[in-house]
């Protein structure tokens, strides 16, 4: 049955772009129902190249050994019915949604996969989904704000409502912090926190430690198109192998669930 499936299942994927430079290099990936992963690297490192293959903005090259990349089983999926399985936010998600329309708008949008609303006909089932939706985010309050009048951390929770409104079997999300002040950061966290204890798998694309939340279990190192490090939390957050993914040298510290790199001089 299908539910026997891994969420998300890569082979051998490779992309090129530009003058034959490979942003993603062979990688292959298994990602298990339920688990909350993250992929960790340095601005370059393929990081959103990999999230474009998932929404099918780019496409492998066809290998001699062979590729696939399979969604829930499946190797052929219309992007549209992906929305019920893959709930994606992203940086330009965001910035093309930066417009004139309010944020119970920017929800109810994700049920046409648009920004915003024209002539769509919304059920009252919509309507109710998309408040649940609202409260559950504790978003109550930008209902009738403005898209283009917002804080980065406004907006981006209610692009996490807008894909939560089909109850998705994952949550991806790319760079989520970028912009964000700390306390715009610490109220993210502890929202996708809350996301994950419901039973949301996230997918955390990050460079950034301190955007790892507790229920996280599972890191994956990325650098130059490539994995070079995949475990346990525990296992790879290490001074030694934080140090060599950033080529900097650092000291990883862990308080109440969460991980955070200092800076040391280097030897």
């Amino acid at each position: 049955m299908m539910k026997n499936f891994p969420l998300l299942e890569f082979q051998n994927i490779t992309v090129i772009k530009g003058e034959n430079k490979k942003v993603l290099d062979s990688i292959s990936l298994k990602i298990s129902q339920g688990e909350n992963i993250v992929i960790l690297g340095p601005n370059g490192a393929g990081k959103s190249s990999l999230i474009k293959i998932i929404t099918r903005e780019y496409y492998p090259i066809p290998q001699t050994n062979g590729c696939s990349f399979k969604v829930w089983g499946q190797d052929t999926w219309d992007v549209f019915d992906l929305r019920f399985f893959l709930g994606i936010v992203s940086n330009d998600l965001q910035y093309a949604c930066a417009r004139d329309i309010t944020g119970m708008e920017m929800v109810l949008s994700g049920f046409f996969s648009s920004i915003g609303l024209f002539k769509e006909h919304l059920t009252a089932e919509m309507k109710k989904k998309a408040d649940e939706v609202i409260e559950f985010l504790e978003i109550g309050h930008l209902r009738s704000r403005k898209m283009d009048q917002i804080s980065s951390g406004e907006a981006r929770r209610l692009l996490i409502g807008r894909a939560l409104v089909h109850d998705p079997k994952a949550l991806i999300l790319d760079e989520p912090s970028n912009s964000l002040d700390l306390h715009a950061l610490f109220k993210f966290t502890d929202i996708l926190s809350k996301i994950a204890r419901r039973g949301t798998s996230i997918i955390l694309v990050t460079h950034n430690l301190s955007d790892i939340i507790p229920e996280i279990n599972r890191v994956i190192l990325m650098k130059d198109g490539k994995f070079f490090k995949d475990g346990p939390k525990e296992v790879i957050l290490t001074h030694d192998n934080i140090t060599k993914l950033f080529e900097a040298s650092v000291e990883i510290k862990r308080k109440d669930g969460y991980y955070y790199a200092l800076r040391t001089q280097s030897t």
